[in-house]
């Protein structure tokens, strides 16, 4: 190989290293500006300025349920326990005999019982159940136990709470007459009411 061609070739590889050399760094392009990204259309920035979110519902007040304050403005609310129970305004409920079914004047006499009870919310009572004389002890303890019942069951049909009823049976052994007649025996068959709390 001759010095000329030797010498012809490092000239082209001298030149073919420039043209790409240049190529290289002459071949970068500007950068391109793009557009900016158009404005978001949500709702928020296309409302008109005067709409506004909905406001919070007004918060609903709840009823205060005050229980009722015993009435102490009367006598009877003022009374001791043994006048109220002297002189009671809760009235005895009578029986038909070996019967424990409230009556129509039972009924009447319950309902007057009633009022008074919510009248007066903070009495407790006791519902004594009696009989007259006849029967065997065993039975009459059944029977006036049947009367109490019945006497509370209509009680707390017309409102007033269980809690505040309590019942008792006593047979006959308290008699309200002593006599030992159909008279005497009439009033001994029956519910009795006493205040144990007011």
């Amino acid at each position: 190989m001759s010095t000329r061609s030797a010498a012809f070739r490092a000239a082209l590889c001298v030149l073919i290293l420039v043209a790409v050399v240049a190529a290289a760094c002459g071949g970068k392009k500007a950068p391109v500006a793009r557009p900016a990204p158009p404005p978001s259309t949500t709702t928020a920035a296309v409302a008109p300025p005067a709409a506004r979110p909905p406001a919070p519902p007004e918060p609903v007040a709840e009823p205060i349920i005050v229980p009722p304050e015993p009435v102490r403005d009367d006598t009877i609310a003022s009374a001791s326990l043994d006048d109220l129970n002297r002189n009671s305004p809760l009235k005895p409920v009578f029986f038909e005999l070996d019967s424990s079914e409230v009556s129509a004047e039972g009924q009447a006499v319950l309902n007057a019982n009633a009022s008074a009870l919510k009248k007066y919310p903070t009495w407790y009572v006791t519902i004594e159940g009696h009989c007259d004389e006849r029967g065997t002890p065993e039975y009459n303890l059944a029977l006036g136990e049947r009367r109490a019942i019945a006497a509370r069951a209509y009680l707390m049909s017309l409102g007033i709470p269980a809690d505040r009823l309590r019942t008792v049976s006593y047979g006959k052994e308290f008699p309200f007459d002593a006599g030992h007649d159909e008279h005497a025996w009439s009033k001994n068959r029956r519910a009795h009411f006493v205040i144990t709390t007011k």
